[in-house]
């Protein structure tokens, strides 16, 4: 595959790195670690001389070899930038003798792989696109360029963004950090992924409806879906133009802004870009008000919240959020809009448009490989999960219809009633879950969106972390707010993060040279630990090594004083120390003397173990219930 043939071509550049995750290393001279790295430190280094352009680039890329290709496989990257090392080097010299051009100057970006690029193939993750190279990149990729970023790869998406869980032809599945079993969001999913990994300062995605906000709140990031029209999408490959926006995720707000501001601006290509007069174009790192949300008026949308079953432990955690909110100085007020999800019903524009818009796109390139939605579909290039959407969307009847002028009325409907209520309750936003629902294992199918508000609306939203589930998984709280108050959005997220920070990185993906090797510790086994205790003569001496990037736990259990038929089993089970829980890992349901073997953990049970809250106990023929216990003591 190109990306992997690409990733490897680095790996030589590399010599630093090591063969595995749990050995690969930053360089020996390295001052800097680029893990949860903001922008502003970044630059700060390469001021100080702390640390190159260069230097960042060969740290992130030693990060995905450990993280993406190797360790829990987060399978996010599609492709490596070949230039990218001599693309840092030359504005390392720029630096050395002109200064820097801004705060992007030298600062690994990745991009979503619906971007156009000159350098590197545009795929939009789809086996009928693997070598298609376009000769022209739009709007928001030259001003990255002419601020001196430096474009380090491009990621996995859902296929031509026709999804929400980032799964394609091309690139396959991509995992998410915090639970490399569930889905990233999507359809920028391998970008939220990336930036949550730290594999870059920050990433490019687009959203035409929740893509670039639904891959924030599944990987604890922050995204703006902008005002349609505030940013440029020529250049990107389309799904929608009419609700396409693109813009960047990033793991804190002033990233975000520092992104924002290098790419919005008018754009003859795009003409959605051209403001009306009197329409002012934000300025976001002005913006940026710690003290935002003190005296806010915020419109709690209950309407969005959701009544099942399972969205209620999303819900309890963006009410706590909201409460949050309060605390910091925010008035809040419940609102309820009776009608909303019947305007919200059918008003997407996504079937009617892309068929047209992707044929429109192919043809305006001559070297495009295919031509049609039809002719991927003959051609069988596209992934099996995504056949019933491409062939529904195939036989479209466009933008002559009846069903898509009524949609458009809709849209408009959607607009007056959403300012009326805005304006009605003076409200600065109006405040809900990004995604009412945790995301989903690998293999079933995402619920919960509340996408469709802002895109069909044109209006900006927001995603901002807002806290985590039972089990680790992130959860996001939208700001939505009046068109071209993009800037107002990021003020109060702003405020929200400095004042309730929620950010964590992955567990998944340490700092390198954190976890030189795997956590080694051994233990024994007696019946003074079991609860309650018993007298016996028997013992086990067991000793463990856990890879904490991969949640494999290895063993070797010997018993040195009984027979194998005397033993009747032996577990792993979840307890604080001094108590009794259950088995959560099976390691012989049959007699041995010694035994050795591998398993992996799930996320919750590696932080037990973490935690010191898993215990090895050992039944036999004579106390059935358990005669040899020890707790997994890590170092």
């Amino acid at each position: 595959m190109l990306r992997q043939s690409l990733i490897r071509l680095f790996v030589v550049a590399l010599p630093f790195m090591a063969a595995g995750p749990a050995v690969a290393q930053r360089p020996p001279d390295a001052a800097v670690q680029v893990m949860e790295a903001t922008i502003p430190e970044l630059q700060k280094w390469m001021t100080e001389g702390k640390t190159t352009s260069k230097e960042l680039v060969q740290l992130y890329l030693a990060r995905i070899e450990a993280y993406d290709v190797r360790g829990p496989r987060l399978n996010s990257i599609i492709a490596i930038n070949p230039n990218a090392l001599k693309e840092a080097e030359k504005l390392d010299q720029e630096r050395a003798t002109k200064g820097p051009r801004g705060p992007l100057h030298g600062i690994p970006i990745i991009l979503k792989d619906n971007y156009d690029t000159a350098d590197i193939p545009t795929t939009a993750g789809s086996a009928a696109l693997a070598a298609f190279v376009p000769t022209h990149e739009g709007y928001q990729l030259r001003k990255l360029r002419e601020a001196g970023a430096v474009i380090l790869g491009k990621s996995n998406l859902h296929e031509l963004a026709s999804g929400i869980i980032s799964i394609s032809s091309f690139g396959g599945q991509t995992r998410n950090p915090y639970d490399p079993d569930r889905n990233p969001g999507g359809s920028s999913g391998g970008t939220g992924a990336a930036i949550a990994a730290s594999f870059a300062a920050a990433g490019m995605g687009s959203d035409t409806c929740g893509s670039i906000r639904i891959p924030a709140s599944h990987n604890n990031l922050v995204g703006l879906r902008p005002t349609k029209g505030l940013s440029s999408i020529a250049g990107i490959v389309p799904l929608s133009t009419t609700q396409d926006v693109a813009g960047p995720l990033a793991r804190t707000m002033v990233d975000l802004a520092i992104v924002l501001d290098a790419t919005i601006g008018e754009d003859p290509s795009d003409p959605a870009t051209k403001l009306a007069s009197g329409q002012i174009r934000p300025k976001f790192g002005e913006a940026l008000d710690a003290n935002a949300l003190r005296g806010a008026r915020l419109g709690a949308l209950t309407t969005l919240f959701g009544d099942a079953p399972e969205d209620q432990e999303v819900g309890r955690i963006v009410r706590a959020a909201i409460e949050e909110m309060k605390k910091q100085g925010a008035t809040i007020v419940e609102i309820t809009i009776p009608n909303l999800n019947e305007l919200l019903r059918d008003s997407s524009l996504i079937d009617f448009e892309f068929k047209g818009d992707l044929a429109a796109y192919l043809g305006e390139r001559p070297t495009a490989p295919v031509r049609s939605l039809d002719e991927i579909l003959q051609k069988g290039l596209y992934h099996a999960a995504l056949e019933s959407t491409f062939r529904r969307r195939n036989t479209t009847k466009g933008r002559d219809s009846a069903e898509y002028q009524k949609a458009l009325g809709k849209r408009r409907e959607i607009q007056q009633t959403m300012l009326k209520v805005m304006d009605d309750q003076k409200l600065d936003a109006l405040i809900y879950p990004t995604i009412r629902r945790k995301a989903a294992r690998i293999g079933d199918p995402q619920a919960g969106s509340n996408c469709q508000l802002s895109a069909s609306s044109g209006f900006p939203a927001l995603s901002v972390p807002a806290g985590f589930t039972a089990d680790g998984l992130p959860v996001g709280v939208e700001f939505y707010g009046r068109p071209l108050d993009d800037a107002r959005m990021v003020a109060l997220g702003y405020s929200y993060e400095k004042g309730s920070p929620h950010r964590r990185p992955p567990a998944r993906t340490p700092a390198l040279g954190k976890f030189a090797q795997p956590i080694a510790f051994e233990i024994t086994a007696a019946g003074s630990e079991v609860v309650p205790s018993v007298t016996t003569n028997a013992f086990a001496r067991a000793r463990f090594a856990f890879n904490p990037t991969t949640n494999e736990l290895t063993y070797r259990i010997a018993i040195p004083d009984l027979k194998p038929n005397d033993v009747l089993f032996a577990n792993i089970h979840r307890a604080a120390k001094g108590q009794n829980g259950p088995v959560v890992m099976i390691v012989s349901n049959r007699g041995f003397k010694e035994i050795s073997g591998a398993q992996v953990l799930s996320d919750a049970d590696s932080r037990s173990l973490l935690s010191g809250d898993l215990y090895l106990s050992i039944a036999t023929r004579k106390n059935r219930a358990g005669e040899m216990r020890a707790q997994l003591a890590t170092p």
